[in-house]
């Protein structure tokens, strides 16, 4: 017992002391949050208060429960390995996968469901789009596809959708999503909002099941609480019961995801839906040096909504931050591979302790050209997953199709794969004879012999797939995974397939065999099991730290990672903070955070990049410095360097040009060049509540703002 408490620092030991009763854990950047969370479980599990069964705990990906999962067991010397050690702890989505396979029945949902990814759900929304006559001009799959998945986060049905669909692009989703979700039910399939917002549906219309659940759950426990969007808020709410025994931990000075629906004043407002909650704050810092700590603290103090907490460290003294100015984005590159190589070549560092972090994708294409140019071994976070690669997903879509043979998506995949014969045409009229009939999608499969508008050798080529799936049905009930992929991948003479001269063949097969060998992996899961776990992987899950390269990869993505020396790019206006962000407050507060994040990605060296100039979407940008480095004293700057705001001359710290302050009132009637036409709701200094007439209610700086008084 008492080594579970020993080595935790006063707050940390509060944290895990405190059975009782609803908790919140503010942790600051590298302040041991994850150890914290592990050791309470433990606390509980050792003190008898829970059995793991009984504990629900939440993380963000799977890796970081497996992670814990097995620090857990080591400190209770249990076993980690054990399917049945703490089965509740996961992701949200794995966890509501359980749920909805035991109780899902109840509400209509197939408890052989499927999980519709990205591409799956992409695909799903083109076809729709192309029944509807509307083209990528018009709405392009992935914003139907945001617009959707938006609603869904916020547990807005359809029906109530359409009404207050205002845009043109609103519109066309308000007419994709019943017809969306009308194919997901066809196909047995639930997309990763569903799996949430079905959950959040079961427990609020079936009192027995969410007595059941809350029953199960003596404890709740939340990683991340300020990423949770509003569906993810309602689950909590409906899984804990009149004890309150919930702890959650987060940290709103990192909360980067209001674009996926995340709602950082969720934590914010923890003891308004909690009044008797006790506070613990976790503010030292393992990770980074003072001088980095107090840099970022200089920058994130500049939001005005955020909790209040001064994160310290026993670290050593380190260097100051370094911010460098260069030319262009090809400078940028070259600086880095000039610091890179330096470090290496006197064996003061290896490749695996740098990070590159920026803020879009689209800034990796001129870095990569130079790391290449130079010689320089790299990996990008954030590229192509293995279960992402063509010969992955037709694999995984074969299975899918065996084990729900309604998955209209995954037929339509693999169906002429490798060809059979099948065209267009011959699936079009198949499709039409199965609706006249009103068959499902496999009866209308093993039934085709009798679809006369089919030609003799298209039904014998789709009586064949149905031969060929039935029998692999057959199969995947007495073989194991990996010897129902080698004999799917034999059937289908995939590596002959796969096999077509081009360099890449040899790379796919080799991705097929380690299919298999993943597939021995998971085999005590089965089928089923495989599938979820592939379904539920994220671009994280698959990335290890100790490889010899240096890391490339967006700010998003570094959120819980961290390296010895951080190199941010992009330091400019409209690039960091991004041009989204400029006329609205809130919005400038995430991209504040999201500086902060990386900042604290570093461990003991930082530098901050700027161009004068950069190539970037097509044109030359030529932007002045970002705001947040002139946030930052110069105490904490390299010495070798002047004060940065005499050295670009940048202005006021919240202000991008020397525009004056319109002279503007409550009440005001104004117009803005993006948001149209409004009223002023309320002033505070330089900062504006406007209630847009079809943007809805905005805070801006009109410092800024292109913002002028009409009527």
């Amino acid at each position: 017992m008492q080594q579970i408490i020993e080595e935790l620092n006063p707050g940390q030991r509060e944290a895990v002391e405190t059975t009782d009763g609803p908790l919140l854990v503010l942790a600051g950047a590298g302040s041991g949050k994850t150890k914290t969370l592990t050791h309470r479980i433990a606390y509980l599990v050792a003190n008898g208060l829970a059995a793991p069964e009984n504990i629900l705990a939440v993380t963000f990906t799977n890796k970081a429960a497996g992670e814990m999962r097995a620090r857990l067991a080591s400190i209770l010397g249990m076993d980690s390995a054990h399917r049945g050690f703490m089965p509740y702890m996961g992701t949200f989505h794995g966890v509501c996968v359980r749920i909805l396979r035991q109780d899902g029945p109840a509400l209509g949902v197939d408890s052989n469901f499927v999980i519709f990814d990205d591409s799956d759900r992409l695909a799903t929304i083109r076809q729709i789009l192309k029944q509807l006559g509307v083209v990528d001009k018009q709405a392009s799959p992935r914003a139907i596809l945001n617009l959707i998945s938006g609603a869904k986060n916020e547990l807005i049905e359809p029906q109530t959708y359409a009404q207050f669909a205002s845009t043109p692009v609103q519109k066309v989703a308000s007419q994709v999503y019943p017809k969306y979700n009308r194919q997901l039910s066809q196909a047995q399939a639930l997309d990763f909002d569903d799996l949430i917002g079905k959950t959040v549906e079961l427990l609020t219309n079936y009192p027995e099941v969410s007595k059941k659940w809350r029953s199960q759950f003596g404890y709740v426990m939340i990683d991340e609480y300020q990423d949770t969007n509003n569906a993810q808020y309602r689950l909590v709410k409906l899984l804990v019961d009149k004890h309150n025994n919930l702890a959650v931990v987060g940290d709103d000075w990192q909360s980067i995801y209001s674009w996926r629906g995340a709602d950082f004043k969720t934590i914010l407002n923890f003891d308004n839906d909690y009044p008797n909650a006790k506070v613990v704050k976790l503010e030292q810092n393992y990770r980074s040096t003072q001088e980095i700590l107090d840099a970022a603290d200089k920058v994130i103090k500049n939001n005005k909504n955020r909790s209040d907490k001064k994160l310290w460290t026993d670290v050593k003294s380190g260097k100051p931050v370094a911010i460098e100015r260069v030319g262009d984005d090809r400078g940028e590159g070259e600086y880095i591979v000039s610091k890179i190589k330096t470090d290496v070549a006197s064996g003061k560092r290896e490749y695996g302790d740098f990070a590159v972090l920026y803020r879009t994708n689209a800034q990796s294409r001129s870095l990569e050209e130079t790391l290449v140019r130079y010689g320089i071994p790299y990996k990008i976070v954030g590229g192509v997953r293995f279960y992402d690669r063509k010969e992955i997903k037709d694999l995984i879509a074969y299975l899918r199709y065996i084990y729900q043979p309604e998955d209209q998506s995954s037929f339509l995949r693999v169906v002429n794969l490798p060809t059979r014969g099948i065209g267009q045409k011959s699936l079009s009229n198949f499709f039409e004879w199965q609706a006249a009939n009103n068959y499902s999608l496999w009866q209308a499969l093993q039934l085709v012999q009798q679809c006369k508008s089919l030609t003799t050798k298209a039904r014998t080529s789709l009586n064949g797939f149905a031969q060929l799936i039935k029998s692999l049905q057959a199969l995947a009930e007495e073989s194991k995974l990996d010897q129902l992929i080698e004999m799917l991948v034999n059937r289908l003479n995939y590596f002959d397939y796969l096999d077509d001269g081009s360099l890449q063949s040899a790379d796919r097969i080799e991705n097929v065999k380690e299919l298999v060998s993943v597939a021995k992996e998971y085999a005590e899961l089965g089928l089923p099991g495989f599938l979820e776990e592939v379904s539920l992987v994220s671009d994280l899950d698959g990335y290890e730290q100790s490889a010899q390269a240096v890391t490339l990869m967006t700010l998003h993505a570094a959120k819980g990672l961290e390296f010895p020396v951080v190199m941010m790019v992009g330091l400019e206006e409209s690039v960091l903070p991004h041009s989204r962000a400029l006329y609205e407050q809130s919005e400038m507060e995430e991209e504040r955070r999201l500086c902060y994040v990386g900042m604290t990605r570093a461990k003991e060296e930082l530098i901050m990049l700027h161009a004068e100039r950069r190539m970037l979407y097509g044109g030359v940008q030529h932007n002045q410095p970002s705001r947040f480095l002139s946030e930052i004293d110069e105490d904490y700057l390299d010495s070798a360097q002047t004060s940065y705001a005499q050295v670009f001359e940048f202005g006021p710290k919240d202000a991008v040009s020397t525009i004056g302050l319109p002279e503007l009132a409550v009440r005001d009637q104004v117009e803005h060049q993006v948001f149209g036409q409004g009223i002023i709701h309320a002033l505070d200094g330089e900062i504006a509540t406007i209630n847009f007439f079809k943007a809805g209610q905005k805070k801006l700086n009109i410092a800024f703002a292109p913002v002028k008084k009409i009527g």
